[in-house]
């Protein structure tokens, strides 16, 4: 009798303390973390935190390399290597084939017969919070996005509880990671530098933007920037490190304005910082100027993460933050030149009118027909489909006949005269054509079945119209100025960049081995206990998992009430012992390995 006593004794308390106490599920929902930031730094090669990272400061870059789960082999696995796909693969975890964004613009001529339409323009809709008198422009929105993301997945299981927002300099990069179920998105007029949105998401600003905008700190920006003559804040201020101060001075304002990590589900931030881009195509990737951007990138970033450690309901305890990039960057063709690489420049303009000649004579001899649009960038060359209509010509055969073309258009493409040339005996760099793809092949899969097809037909898009699909050689772009350069190819200097992650579910480490950015999607959603968005194809990083046991969060601190004078009461907040002790997750990880088999830094 007394040892079945015992033993009805010890299922007693078994119940009492697992059944009717409390349990702390980590996810979304319980507001597990308080806050999640995605940081994206645009045109930022992986390597410059190898080169220069001995300059960086302890709670800046160093968060992710010593304190949190980094991976330096992260590479994109699509070919469209631009800003606008770049930030909505972060966000979507699916790549151009999936999100349908394959450019930062296109031609569509029931849109525009002017010019090619942006990314995120959207006649539909008007931007607001513009000064007055300031040139009007379409509004924007995530028209184009055809896939949800992260954020959208956390707003939807959430009913809308949680807050999601997006801020850049740019438009494309404030609204495409954030997704169309966003609170808002953020970014700046061109020319002004004012902080605006547009009509999709709010009538007018928030009161707290309003307030940052008349703040004086835009006239502060412009100070530091130390340039005269300010005529276009983002192409001028912004690649100045003034600009990423005053970004990141606006985010602190919309974490504190809407409230962020304040609620009873995890709410989420996704910036973007657009000065190492604006830099970068001036200078290229290799300059001692874009060093000085990084290391200010990073000493605002130090700033940034300690103001959120204060900010934030148990500190950076009850945050996490990843970093990545949108894309990385080709090394300045005027530099590589130096050095022996084919890196000759291509000029589009010519290239154009090379292939108009030619299907002009093809197709309509004598005249001068537009069977090309102008205003392009590599490595898409839109057709000009009314032109081709009215000859009776059709799909196939109109981009069979333009890429037939092309190998003899860039066989009479020469050096420009400018260009700076190697200062030896060897033959100076020329245009090389290495590839070619009608959109009907994309569309189609007819792609030769390796990896290289498949970083092709990761970048499918049903935008713009009739295409080809250019790729040149390596280290190979359009015409770029000085010491210039961009990024769009397929290889690895333009796809590379960082992938790190900060927060208590992460062991710290640095893990070897090839990941891409869509894992970082798919990571996220399974560790906030959310649907992966709809066309996700990333992995979930479950290598730089702790087991669910070990992850803990801050307790926040007890509520005690206590009989004031005359029957009133009064609520005091105190750190008793027991309210310091770490909530406990319950919640299982997707898959975990034991911690001795973690990768150490």
């Amino acid at each position: 009798m007394p040892m079945l006593k015992r033993f009805f004794s010890l299922i007693l308390v078994f119940a009492l303390t697992t059944g009717l106490a409390p349990r702390a599920n980590a996810s979304a929902y319980d507001a597990h973390p308080k806050l999640v930031v995605i940081l994206v730094i645009d045109q930022f090669r992986e390597d410059y935190l190898e080169r220069y990272r001995t300059d960086f400061k302890p709670k800046g870059f160093r968060l992710f390399l010593d304190h949190g789960a980094y991976f330096p082999d992260c590479y994109y696995g699509y070919s469209n290597l631009l800003t606008a796909p770049g930030h909505s693969t972060i966000g979507t975890g699916a790549y151009t084939d999936g999100h349908g964004i394959g450019s930062n613009a296109w031609w569509d001529l029931d849109r525009n017969k002017e010019r090619p339409v942006t990314s995120v323009e959207d006649e539909r809709y008007a931007i607001v919070g513009m000064p007055a008198g300031a040139k009007t422009s379409p509004g924007r929105s995530p028209r184009n996005l055809l896939a949800s993301t992260v954020g959208d997945e956390l707003r939807l299981d959430t009913k809308g509880e949680a807050k999601v927002f997006g801020v850049s300099l740019k438009d494309r990069a404030a609204i495409l990671p954030a997704g169309a179920a966003a609170n808002g998105a953020f970014w700046v007029d061109e020319a002004t530098g004012t902080y605006t949105t547009s009509t999709y998401y709010m009538p007018q600003l928030p009161d707290w933007a309003t307030e940052f905008n008349s703040s004086g700190r835009l006239d502060q920006a412009k100070q530091e920037s130390g340039l005269a003559n300010i005529t276009n804040f983002e192409s001028q201020v912004g690649a100045t490190p003034a600009s990423i101060s005053y970004e990141l001075d606006f985010a602190k304002a919309l974490i504190t304005g809407e409230e962020l990590g304040k609620h009873d589900v995890t709410d989420m931030l996704t910036l973007s910082i657009s000065g190492t881009d604006i830099l970068g195509h001036q200078i290229g990737p290799d300059a001692d100027q874009q060093r000085v951007m990084v290391d200010a990138l990073d000493t605002d970033l130090d700033s940034f993460f300690t103001w959120l450690d204060k900010n934030v309901e148990g500190g950076l305890g009850n945050v996490w933050i990843a970093v990545t990039a949108d894309h990385g960057v080709a090394p300045s063709p005027a530099v590589s030149a130096t050095l022996g690489m084919n890196a000759a420049q291509i000029d589009v303009t010519k290239l154009i009118a090379n292939l108009n000649d030619a299907i002009n004579q093809k197709f309509s001899p004598g005249e001068k027909v537009v069977y090309i649009l102008p205003h392009q960038e590599l490595p898409y060359l839109s057709l000009n489909r009314p032109s081709f209509d009215r000859a009776g010509i059709n799909e196939q055969e109109a981009e069979q006949a333009v890429q037939d073309a092309l190998q003899p258009a860039f066989d009479t493409l020469t050096a420009p005269s400018d260009a700076k040339l190697p200062v030896q005996a060897k033959l100076p760099p020329h245009p090389v054509l290495y590839r070619s793809y009608t959109r009907m092949q994309l569309a189609g899969g007819d792609l030769p079945h390796t990896q290289f097809g498949d970083l092709l037909a990761h970048s499918y898009t049903p935008n713009g119209g009739w295409y080809i699909r250019v790729v040149p050689a390596a280290f190979q772009m359009g015409l770029e100025k000085d010491n210039g350069t961009t990024h769009f190819t397929p290889y690895s200097y333009d796809r590379h960049v960082p992938l790190g992650f900060y927060g208590v579910p992460f062991n710290t480490g640095i893990y070897h081995g090839r990941v891409e950015p869509v894992d970082l999607a798919a990571t996220f959603a399974s560790l906030l206990g959310v649907n992966q968005p709809s066309a996700s194809v990333g992995h979930i990083l479950t290598q730089a998992l702790k087991p669910a046991a070990e992850v803990t969060y801050p307790k926040p601190p007890v509520v005690h009430t206590r009989r004031g004078p005359r029957g009133t009461t009064r609520k005091s907040a105190s750190t008793a012992p027991e309210a310091t002790k770490p909530v406990r997750a319950t919640k299982p990880a997707a898959s975990t390995k034991p911690a001795t088999e973690q990768p150490q830094p």
